[in-house]
């Protein structure tokens, strides 16, 4: 059994304030678990690109008896997407052992860190809305959106192409949410049965014209009198989310970092001591970059 030292003790506190921190991230995101993520967490350094190739489109081809098939030269498509955004929350803790003693104090002082992180990563992946210009945008500023532009809006990504197999998501604001559940023929038992049931009782509605509804309190706003929500109706594909390591610290510089990953979003956790104030330093820290991907599999619905 390996003897208990002071760095053993620094290393699994380091790890031990890790794993609590990344299930709290990636529970208070909403774009961040729709969006596409499928890339490495390896190393990098803030402004890195990242290629993400995007395959070409092909025709087919009907080959007659006898004939030959018919060669094609597809260009692959390229997205660049910047590692541009390094994020960070510090804070400092007095008696750190007293917050190890008793776990439900790690979850007080953890929690606010990595809110401001989840805040910052929804506010840049909404943001992109102004991006999305492959497809006309659908609704009215000031007004509330209607069945008829939900529909259009999944009409819209359906002769965009986008897979019949693959999730659409929309994103709104909590006034069009709220607007949304008071369509009567989806909030009400006798025309959409238990999915009307759970709107009216619970103010969930799930799934609506094909579309998985969320609500988020960072869709951007513009303009004023009347202001301008701009959600978004997209698949997955439509944008990327990089997520990237961040190197360790120095050897011997008095730091000691530890790195939390899942599900393709991955922090860094650096402990080190402050004289000044007697105390423990913790900094959460991200290091990531989002683009478009596809601009035809997303649409804007303002309301």
């Amino acid at each position: 059994m390996p003897a208990i030292t002071s760095a053993n003790v620094a290393n699994a506190i380091v790890k031990l304030v890790a794993a609590d921190a990344l299930p709290a991230l990636v529970g208070n995101l909403v774009m961040g678990n729709l969006v596409n993520r499928d890339y490495e967490p390896t190393l990098a350094q803030a402004g890195d690109t990242v290629n993400v190739p995007i395959a070409p489109q092909l025709v087919a081809n009907n080959i007659a008896e006898g004939g030959t098939v018919q060669p094609q030269n597809p260009a692959l498509g390229n997205a660049q997407i910047v590692l541009n955004t390094h994020v960070e929350a510090t804070f400092q803790i007095p008696d750190v052992t007293k917050v190890l003693a008793v776990p439900d104090l790690l979850h007080v002082y953890m929690q606010p860190a990595v809110v401001a992180l989840a805040e910052k990563i929804e506010s840049d992946l909404l943001n992109l809305y102004a991006g999305f210009s492959a497809n006309t945008p659908l609704g009215t500023a000031g007004t509330p959106v209607t069945e008829a532009v939900i529909d259009q809006a999944e009409t819209t990504l359906f002769e965009a192409k986008v897979p019949v197999s693959e999730p659409k998501y929309l994103v709104v604001d909590p006034n069009t949410y709220s607007a949304m559940r008071q369509i009567p023929r989806f909030s009400e038992f006798q025309s959409a049965g238990e999915a009307g049931l759970r709107a009216l009782v619970d103010g969930s509605f799930g799934k609506i014209k094909d579309f998985f509804v969320f609500r988020s309190q960072f869709v951007p706003m513009t303009g004023s009198a009347p202001v301008n929500a701009h959600n978004l109706a997209f698949s997955r594909n439509a944008i990327g989310l990089v997520v990237r390591r961040l190197p360790q610290p120095l050897p011997g510089t008095g730091a000691i970092a530890e790195y939390a990953e899942l599900g393709n979003f991955g922090m860094r956790v650096t402990m080190s001591y402050q004289p000044n104030t007697l105390s423990q330093q913790f900094t959460v820290d991200m290091l990531y970059g989002c683009a478009i991907l596809r601009n035809n599999f997303a649409v804007q619905i303002n309301s």
